[in-house]
C-alpha cells in the first residue's frame, strides 16, 4: 500500500504495524523529488508487493523530517521489522536501490 502521511501519529501506527516499510521524505520544491517520486513508486509496486511506502512532506511534517534526521530531500528510509536498514538521500540510483532492498526483502519474504 502507498499513501500520504495525514498526521505524525499515523507515522507511529505504520511503522509499528507493517513489517515492511519504506518513508519517502519530500518537498513539492525539490525537482529530484518530484522526478523519483512516481520511479521509486512503481519499484515497490512491481518488486516489492508486501512493502508499505509512506509519502512525509518535510515542509508539512518538520518536527518528523528532524526526528528522523531528513535534512535534504529527498530521503527514503527503508525498515524491515522496525529497525531501519536502509537510507539514501539527495541523487538516488534505482538500479541500486531495487538492489539494496532486494536483498533483504528476499531473506524476509523467502
Amino acid at each position: 500500500m502507498i499513501r500520504n502521511l495525514e498526521s505524525p501519529e499515523e507515522l507511529n501506527e505504520i511503522k509499528s504495524s507493517t513489517e515492511n516499510l519504506l518513508i519517502y521524505f519530500y518537498n513539492d520544491n525539490c525537482a529530484p523529488c518530484l522526478s523519483l517520486r512516481p520511479k521509486v513508486e512503481d519499484l515497490v509496486r512491481e518488486k516489492f508487493p508486501l512493502m508499505e511506502m509512506v509519502y512525509v512532506d518535510g515542509k508539512k511534517f518538520p518536527q518528523l523530517a528532524g526526528e528522523y534526521h531528513a535534512f535534504g530531500f529527498p530521503v527514503l528510509i527503508i525498515f524491515f521489522d522496525g529497525k531501519e536498514y536502509l537510507r539514501y538521500s539527495k541523487y538516488v540510483s534505482l538500479m541500486e536501490l531495487e538492489e539494496s532492498i532486494g536483498r533483504i526483502y528476499q531473506l524476509y519474504h523467502q
